[in-house]
């Protein structure tokens, strides 16, 4: 290659910088003052560096096969930004693609014609609906982690309010809320925290990124007063996993000031496992006690559906290979489980797993036909589940992987089921991963009837956005999505 043709692809990236770095702002005045979320393909722009908005263009061309650039989605925006839009999730990439295949043009026109029903839509001072008071019952984990997404969320109009957590302990406040903050600003999986968090002891408050979060010590719901904190109508996220049936769980409702509760585990008894994507819809505003389901469940259940919905699944197995947790042993100690008092760090710990089952309370066809297993291996984060089926329609490697890579990207399971197709990737790749489950295409096996699906899940993250969006079914919080 000359130096010409080198001195020009480097012009061509510094281009593309330059025109990111004006998207940010713009991207931003759409999110903050139209409660706008501009999307690449399902893949958030909002709070986004440079290098990250070059990286989802580039990821354009592997699932679409078309080359995207920011040549390509800066005029979308730019044009967005001058027509007063109303409140949308608005997939810019699509926009972009459908407007280059139609050969470009005028592009007033087409969003004009693409974003009709949110032209002139923007109200100052209007509000999209009621806000919904959230408290996250337990900080562990997940519960830290759902922090840091719904005060991702809070600048956009999102109307779920984080107003406090409930931990157990009532030391040292002061270094008790200075550990609590250590622990949401640091993370060994998912990295430092992205933003401010500052400590007021004598208040008993963290403020996140100028959201002020209460911490409540308690041993049980029945020492809680929420109205005490201005709380009311509350949301209560138990992340403990300590009550899993109706009774149990019951105890936040009895609570002044707590609506409703929402289980970060499986749900026992009648409570409803709600897997976002597939059934949750389901949950009426007489459900006042719902569970997010398992992690391994949401990551698998998407799959599953889109397969019956093509193939037909006649029956199979679903291993899941699952990063250790909280609860087994760092070496080996007394434990109540099978195999879990075994050290985490040094041992696959073959367990069961309910995954397999519990596929059928969101998907009823599948009753009977699904059995499971899980060997905990040496990691921290990120699983996988292993779906052998048996499938009613034949269907080779190439076919299988090209609908479920169409399903990834044009179906309403957008945000449940991602794809990739590489022969490099390994578990550390999905850390942050905001799906439920990831397609590993190189993987794939299928022959005639048989076939074997591995997909990939960030068993904490990508199970916590899933968490968010019942949490914004719960609340009534709804987003029109364009284009159509």
């Amino acid at each position: 290659m000359s130096q010409q043709a080198l001195e020009n692809v480097f012009q061509e990236w510094q281009g593309n910088e330059a025109l990111a770095e004006q998207m940010i702002p713009l991207v931003g005045q759409l999110y903050r003052q139209n409660n706008v979320v501009a999307t690449m393909f399902g893949r958030s722009l909002i709070k986004r560096s440079v290098i990250r908005i070059l990286k989802d263009h580039r990821f354009v061309r592997k699932i679409e096969g078309t080359e995207l650039s920011v040549e390509d989605t800066y005029p979308i925006v730019k044009g967005m930004v001058a027509l007063n839009l109303g409140p949308a999730h608005v997939d810019v990439g699509k926009l972009a693609v459908m407007f280059k295949n139609q050969g470009g043009g005028d592009v007033e026109a087409f969003l004009r014609k693409e974003l009709q029903e949110i032209i002139d839509g923007y109200q100052p001072g209007a509000s999209t609906g009621e806000p919904q008071d959230v408290v996250l019952y337990g900080f562990g984990r997940i519960g830290r982690l759902l922090a840091r997404v719904m005060v991702e969320k809070a600048g956009g109009g999102n109307l779920l309010r984080l107003r406090a957590i409930v931990v157990r302990g009532r030391g040292d406040v002061a270094k008790d809320l200075e550990k609590r903050a250590s622990l949401l600003r640091r993370d060994s999986v998912h990295g430092p925290f992205d933003g401010t968090i500052m400590v007021d002891a004598e208040a008993r408050t963290l403020t996140v990124n100028g959201n002020v979060i209460q911490v409540i010590y308690a041993d049980s719901p029945s020492e809680i007063d929420y109205t005490e904190y201005d709380i009311d109508n509350a949301v209560i996220v138990d992340n403990t996993g300590i009550w899993r049936d109706e009774e149990g769980l019951g105890q936040h409702l009895k609570c002044k000031g707590a609506a409703k509760a929402l289980l970060t585990a499986p749900g026992k008894g009648d409570i409803k496992n709600i897997v976002y994507g597939i059934n949750h819809e389901s949950i009426g505003d007489s459900d006042l006690i719902v569970s997010a389901a398992s992690c391994t469940t949401n990551a698998i259940v998407p799959v599953l559906k889109v397969l019956n919905d093509e193939y037909g699944v006649v029956n199979g197995h679903v291993e899941t290979v699952h990063a250790y947790t909280n609860d087994q042993n760092l070496i080996d100690n007394y434990h109540k489980g099978d195999r879990r008092g075994r050290s985490a760090a040094l041992n696959m710990v073959l367990t069961e797993t309910g995954a397999a089952k519990a596929v059928s309370k969101a998907l009823p066809e599948l009753e009977g036909k699904l059995t499971g297993n899980a060997i905990r291996v040496p990691i921290p984060n990120v699983s996988m589940a292993i779906l052998n089926l048996t499938l009613d329609k034949t269907t080779d490697a190439v076919a299988l992987n090209d609908y479920l890579r169409r399903m990834s990207i044009e179906s309403a399971y957008q945000k449940q089921i991602d794809f990739v197709d590489s022969a490099e990737v390994v578990s550390s790749d999905f850390v942050g991963n905001r799906h439920a489950g990831i397609v590993d295409a190189k993987a794939t096996i299928a022959n005639g009837h048989h076939a074997v699906i591995y997909v990939w899940y960030d068993n904490e993250f990508g199970y916590s956005c899933q968490v968010v969006r019942i949490l914004q079914q719960m609340s009534n919080v709804r987003f029109l999505k364009l284009p159509r």
